[in-house]
């Protein structure tokens, strides 16, 4: 027969009489699939934002030049003492500057190699910050403060203030929060700062920086590049470090080995200067999948047993339906369309409800002095976590409406007539 307007104006008719249970199927098809876009679009975002927080801060790799010890000691050039057992005492470091050699054809290079977005510039040097009789010892970073908000989200952690306000300062200073919190300076106050080899400069405050590390806003700033040259008394080609964003963050790994061995530099990347950060970012993410698949499960068992017993109090419907004309084949597709129609409807509530749910979430205050410019709950709305659900829902109530049916279009409707 395989009539679909008859099939599925049965199985309608069915799903309406019972509408009880065709109501408590579809819900907890809904509120499965609701409660996994909620509670997937929360953890991710979560999960997003702790990443951020490092990842934001951090170069894949970054370049500079490490102070160490000499390889090679002074009695290892000695002929005599070659074939000796030989003891250094008080290794000292070997005589080297902190600057990059040939910084600027350096990032030249690296801006035109392949899988690099940018490669930017910095000095980091040592200050002390003055504000009347008070000293505090501190680091000052020369950046260009809008190429750092460009492709380190730089933005993010300024409080108050901008990144372009620092750009067009000649004598500016993004000063850290701790700071100006112990000197009780506002942004337009001025703090001198002097550099280890003495004298004085007077910087303007335009705006404060908070990482959400309290020991590091308590002694960190920045300024322009020339600024710090200008303070260190150094020439225009004076960089200390190299920090490079890719494209891909995974080639890091090797393009940090290619510039030790080509540049005789120290490059560390991004996966060794936080091991610990992705562990703890792959297990946060093994438990939200974890408990995501659990929650569809649950939900797909939910929909087999109550399909499975209203398929049992049919009995009788299917014994006219086949004693009138019906095939074993089109029992079973008209109970096959009822699941499908139950897992339709409760997919499109389940995806409503939790987009509304995450939604909810996304408007609750959330202040956090780790990441300052957050307001509210971070939430992920990925439209691939809604093709996930809806497409589980329809697959549960496929699979929970294919195997009671399989029983259906067994049963025969004389043994069920005669038991009548």
């Amino acid at each position: 027969m395989n009539n679909w307007s008859v099939i599925l104006s049965i199985a309608k008719t069915h799903l309406i009489t019972k509408i009880k249970q065709t109501s408590t199927a579809a819900l907890g098809v809904t509120f499965g699939i609701g409660s996994y876009i909620t509670l997937v679009c929360f953890m991710t975002g979560l999960n997003g934002m702790l990443d951020d927080l490092i990842l934001n801060q951090t170069p894949h790799v970054h370049i500079y030049n490490e102070i160490e010890p000499s390889k090679k000691q002074p009695a290892s050039f000695i002929d005599d003492a070659k074939e000796s057992f030989t003891v250094v005492h008080s290794i000292k470091p070997k005589l080297s500057q902190k600057k990059i050699h040939n910084a600027l054809p350096i990032i030249k290079y690296l801006e035109n190699t392949e899988n690099i977005k940018g490669a930017l510039p910095q000095i980091k040097t040592q200050i002390f910050y003055m504000a009347g009789s008070i000293e505090l010892g501190g680091n000052l970073t020369g950046i260009n403060p809008v190429d750092e908000a460009k492709l380190f989200n730089m933005q993010d952690y300024i409080v108050k203030g901008s990144a372009e306000a620092l750009e067009n300062s000649d004598n500016g200073i993004l000063l850290g929060i701790g700071i100006a919190r112990k000197m009780s300076l506002k942004v337009g106050d001025r703090v001198q700062v002097s550099p280890i080899n003495g004298g004085i400069f007077p910087l303007k405050i335009v705006g404060f920086y908070q990482s959400g590390i309290a020991d590091l806003d308590a002694i960190q700033s920045f300024t322009n590049i020339k600024t710090v040259q200008r303070i260190l008394g150094k020439p225009k080609n004076y960089i200390t470090d190299i920090n490079v964003k890719l494209y891909n963050m995974e080639g890091a790994v090797a393009l940090a080995q290619k510039i030790e061995q080509q540049f005789n530099l120290t490059a560390i990347d991004i996966n060794t200067a936080n091991a610990q950060f992705e562990t703890g970012t792959t297990i946060r993410n093994l438990i939200t999948y974890a408990v995501s698949i659990t929650l569809l499960i649950v939900a797909g068992f939910g929909i087999y047993n109550i399909l499975n017993m209203l398929i049992y109090e049919k009995m009788n419907d299917i014994a006219i339906l086949r004693a009138t004309g019906f095939s074993g084949k089109d029992v079973q597709l008209i109970f096959m369309s009822q699941a499908m129609i139950i897992g339709f409807i409760g997919g499109v509530l389940g995806l409503l409800i939790g987009f509304g749910l995450a939604s909810l979430i996304d408007t609750i205050p959330f202040q956090t002095e780790a990441l300052p410019t957050v307001e509210t709950y971070p939430i992920n709305m990925n439209p691939v976590f809604f093709v996930i659900g809806f497409s589980f829902a329809m697959l549960s109530t496929f699979l929970a409406g294919y195997l009671p049916s399989k029983k259906a279009k067994k049963i025969d409707p004389v043994r069920i007539i005669r038991g009548q």
